[in-house]
């Protein structure tokens, strides 16, 4: 290998990490709540990826707070036992067999290996599920004939506020209970928004399979890197944001009016997307802002 390259690669690190410099500054102490799911969670070389990024956060001072769904372990699960996985428009149907195959892989399975892999990179991960002291009180979710399928009612982050901060990451599944103590199964991106406006977050950063919000579905290099409220609700009334991404977006919208500052819909099947996104001018997909958001860099301007 000659030393021109050898040069060239070491260059390029330091353009990298002075160019995160100002993101660095500005976000240090400052809570990102992260929503894991989608392709990142298939491939283990993928997982490793998003691992080590959530503990890189931490380990520059930022409070990273992970929410995750385990749709396709779900599905296989519910496979195993013999239950065929239903949807109607776009919920898991949640029957009690379905309830109880949903609390077991996510608070038993899913749950606990994202909390193990944090900690063997190097992280501190706390695992809970929204039942767990009172942190998210469900309500049944609005639509019928979907069995237990909640939305929340209320966040109480009380519950992690400690954890935080002394230097903890909250692994949190998308499980919750109402008054009563029925479990329901929610909208892992639901949770995630409403944990960020309980906790007053720098950013809700959600992990898709797609590149962020495209102006042409079939043109991957159509993304839009950046909107802010009234953009975003316009591209839904166009049609230019449809399907799957309209309850990704009214999530972030409804964080936003809440009190995070920024949202951020990024491809989670791209290695180390979350760094990409929050530390370089350029960043990786679509950021959604609130109104009066500046950054020490202005990306994409």
């Amino acid at each position: 290998m000659s030393s021109e390259f050898i040069e060239a690669g070491a260059a390029d690190r330091v353009r990298i990490l002075s160019e995160a410099l100002p993101y660095l500054q500005q976000f240090a102490g400052r809570t990102v709540v992260v929503k894991y799911g989608g392709a990142a969670m298939k491939q283990e070389e993928l997982k490793e990826a998003v691992m080590r990024d959530i503990v890189f956060l931490a380990c520059v001072g930022m409070r990273p707070v992970v929410v995750h769904g385990g749709g396709p372990e779900i599905n296989a699960w519910l496979g195993r036992v013999g239950i065929e996985p239903q949807f109607h428009n776009g919920l898991r149907v949640t029957d009690a067999a379905t309830m109880d195959v949903v609390e077991m892989v996510l608070v038993g399975r899913v749950n606990k290996d994202i909390v193990s892999r944090i900690n063997t990179t190097g992280g501190r991960a706390v695992g809970f599920c929204g039942t767990d002291g009172r942190l998210v009180l469900a309500r049944p979710h609005d639509q019928e004939g979907i069995g237990f399928v909640g939305e929340v009612n209320s966040v109480n982050s009380e519950v992690i506020e400690p954890l935080l901060e002394r230097g903890y990451i909250p692994v949190i599944s998308s499980v919750a209970a109402d008054e009563t103590g029925q479990s329901y199964n929610i909208n892992a991106d639901t949770v995630a928004g409403e944990i960020a406006a309980a906790l007053n977050a720098e950013k809700l950063i959600l992990l898709t399979d797609t590149r962020g919000i495209l102006e042409d579905p079939k043109r991957p290099e159509s993304l839009i890197p950046r909107l802010n409220i009234p953009q975003s609700r316009e591209l839904i009334a166009q049609g230019i944001v449809g399907g799957g991404m309209i309850p990704k977006v009214d999530c972030c919208i409804r964080s936003l009016a809440q009190g995070v500052r920024a949202a951020h819909i990024i491809d989670g099947r791209i290695p180390h997307a979350l760094l990409l996104e929050i530390f370089t001018d350029a960043g990786i997909g679509t950021m959604i802002v609130g109104s009066g958001y500046h950054e020490a860099h202005q990306p994409w301007q």
